[in-house]
């Protein structure tokens, strides 16, 4: 269940990346469908780095989560 949710999300991250310096390296703007999947992907893994830092520090506590 979880492989394919990792490789879309390798795959869009992979994506926007090149698509961003290729266009830095242009000198030209990124589309806004591109801006937004990239903002949304930053997000994501913001979001899902914090909720794994708070799993990580509340089971050294010994405070079960899940």
């Amino acid at each position: 269940m979880v492989g394919p949710i990792v490789f879309t999300y390798g795959l869009l991250m992979s994506f926007v990346l090149t698509g961003a310096s290729r266009n830095a390296r242009l000198r030209r703007p990124n589309p806004p469908i591109m801006q937004y999947t990239g903002y949304v992907l930053c997000g994501l893994t913001g979001a899902l780095s914090l909720m794994l830092f708070a799993v990580a520090a509340l089971d050294v506590i010994g405070t079960a989560l899940v």
